[in-house]
């Protein structure tokens, strides 16, 4: 009796082991994993080596895998390949800030495996290649990788996985033995950066690599989930400036259109031919084909016509058309109907800023497009690429004006046709001002770009915020509530008195010799008039020799930002 109940039990149990994942289970995978993480933001967020108010890791890879999610969750479909593209396709348009783009890369690198392989199902050795694929894409996408981070944890679980592989049958256990995997390098990532160590953290990006995993493996035996509709959504959303600075005149074409459109094996020659239809329909044409999915955006004055043309060639989603005029005339006076079309011009800018009175800065120095965003707003590639889409000219110069914001502008320009775009690399607000007082609309974009690089480099940044979490960091002993100085991303001093710890940034600014300080006030500086006041008596007093400025931001994270050069 005993020898029949155990190998019932064997049965059983062979029976419940899930030897291959087919197209179903992985559409499952990915939106648990998505789910999981969005759920698991805010302490991923938390992990932020700087005790600032602007840890985002966690919102932007949340973002990030929703977006692959949502693409998943439309198809209904055992097709592995379809499957693990529209999930790199998701994660690529909807990357935001460095982590988020990384791990897009991952996405990306996971689908190419598949597709060069062939699977139909992935086993362990599927799994393995495609997996050490994704580890491998994403350090080609960072121009400097670190250890310690997300890049480490990856590469680790894919030598794992292809170690491993031959001793498995059960791909449920196997991936378990990979989330094992992931939480031991994990904790292994303050040993590889002082910097975790100092702040007792482990990276943020590998956490949020582990949460996904371990939601992924939860979606192995889930039955039809769905996307969390409350995930990444309310204020983790940029807010897209789809006026910018562009003037009724620029509107040549009413309506932005924007769609996609379902089909397979889309062709080099059946692309050309969309997009020389798309030209006589109007302007500012972006058309983006995966290899079964094309992505189109155009402006123009018969957005009927433009659709019948696209369901002529297949399934048309995700359609979204705006009236242009109608939008504009809420802010500023609409374009007449028969305006008559705006010469291309060669250059144009686009600029991530935050705040209003960096906004109304950019402008008036001669950005044709703003996109609000910055510190715990990043961006996507595709809200940059909308961007960039909607300027009125051959050349497009982005200013990110955040190191967490370049690899998604990056990214960007890939999403973009019939422009040349080129990213300069501003880290901050002052240097994004800087560079674009360089810029010349009337010279070549390569004078341009040198100019601009050139001039932004000799800008200090220093950042005044509050800090939110007891820690070590930088070498500065720093309390919750502390008011901590920031120079060029190194935390140089801290105090419980915000006009103290101002003086003392200042200070250290100031051994640079500078000949102007910028004082950029910000929105939570309203109610610091006093120490506003005191810092900007205390530079008259003790630097007359240095000219100071004082300029309306609007910011938000940072009480004040400074500038020096």
């Amino acid at each position: 009796m005993i020898a029949k109940e155990t190998k019932a039990n064997e049965t059983k149990s062979r029976e419940q082991r899930i030897a291959k994942i087919d197209g179903m289970m992985l559409r499952s995978m990915i939106i648990c994993g998505a789910n999981r993480l969005a759920a698991n933001k805010v302490r991923i967020n938390a992990l932020n080596v700087f005790p600032v108010p602007d840890g985002d890791t966690g919102t932007n890879m949340s973002l990030t895998a929703i977006a692959a999610a949502r693409e998943v969750e439309k198809l209904n479909t055992n097709d592995i390949l379809a499957i693990s593209k529209a999930a790199a396709s998701g994660a690529l348009r909807g990357g935001r800030g460095n982590s988020g783009v990384i791990f897009s890369q991952l996405f990306r690198g996971f689908s190419k495996s598949l597709e060069n392989s062939g699977a139909k199902t992935i086993g362990p050795a599927d799994l393995a290649a495609a997996l050490s694929n994704a580890s491998k894409t994403a350090y080609k996408a960072v121009m400097r990788p670190q250890e310690g981070t997300m890049l480490t944890v990856a590469r680790h679980v894919g030598e794992i996985a292809e170690k491993t592989a031959k001793g498995f049958k059960d791909m449920e256990a196997y991936l378990n033995e990979l989330l094992d995997a992931g939480n031991v390098i994990l904790k292994k990532t303050p040993d590889m950066l002082p910097v975790l160590k100092q702040a007792g953290v482990v990276d943020s990006g590998g956490e949020g690599l582990v949460v996904f995993l371990a939601g992924a493996i939860e979606g192995m035996r889930a039955s039809n989930p769905k996307v969390n509709d409350d995930s990444g959504q309310a204020d983790d959303v940029v807010e897209f400036s789809a006026i910018g600075s562009i003037s009724p005149e620029d509107i040549t074409f009413g309506y932005c259109t924007e769609f996609f459109i379902v089909t397979p094996n889309f062709s080099e020659v059946s692309e050309n031919r969309l997009k020389a239809f798309l030209e006589t329909m109007g302007d500012s044409i972006a058309l983006v084909a995966d290899d079964d999915m094309v992505k189109v955006h155009v402006h123009t004055d018969n957005p009927g016509s433009v659709m019948e043309k696209a369901i002529s060639i297949g399934p048309v989603t995700g359609i979204k058309i705006d009236n242009m005029r109608l939008q504009h005339a809420e802010h500023a006076q609409a374009a007449p109907a028969d305006a008559p079309p705006a010469e291309l011009k060669d250059i144009g800018v686009l600029a991530v800023v935050s705040g209003d009175g960096f906004s109304e800065i950019f402008t008036e120095l001669g950005a044709d497009f703003i996109i609000e965003g910055g510190q715990t707003m990043n961006p996507s590639a595709e809200d940059i690429a909308q961007g960039i889409a909607q300027i009125h000219a051959k050349n497009v110069i982005v200013l990110p004006n955040n190191k967490n914001i370049t690899l998604a502008a990056k990214q960007a320009t890939y999403l973009c046709e019939g422009k040349t775009v080129a990213v300069i690399e501003t880290k901050s607000l002052p240097q994004g001002v800087a560079a674009l007082i360089g810029y010349m609309p009337d010279a070549a974009l390569e004078h341009n770009l040198a100019e601009m690089e050139n001039i932004f480099g000799g800008v200090q940044t220093g950042q005044i915020t509050n800090a939110v979490r007891d820690t070590i960091a930088d070498g500065q002993d720093i309390h919750e509530g502390d008011y901590i100085g920031i120079l060029d991303g190194k935390i140089v001093c801290s105090h419980e008195e915000l006009d103290i710890a101002a003086k003392e940034l200042v200070n250290i600014m100031m051994q640079a010799s500078p000949d102007m300080f910028t004082i950029f006030v910000g929105a939570d500086a309203k109610d610091d008039t006093t120490a506003q006041t005191s810092i900007q008596s205390y530079i008259r007093d003790n630097y007359e020799g240095c000219e100071l400025d004082i300029a309306h931001g609007g910011q938000a994270v940072y009480h004040y930002i400074f500038s020096a050069e």
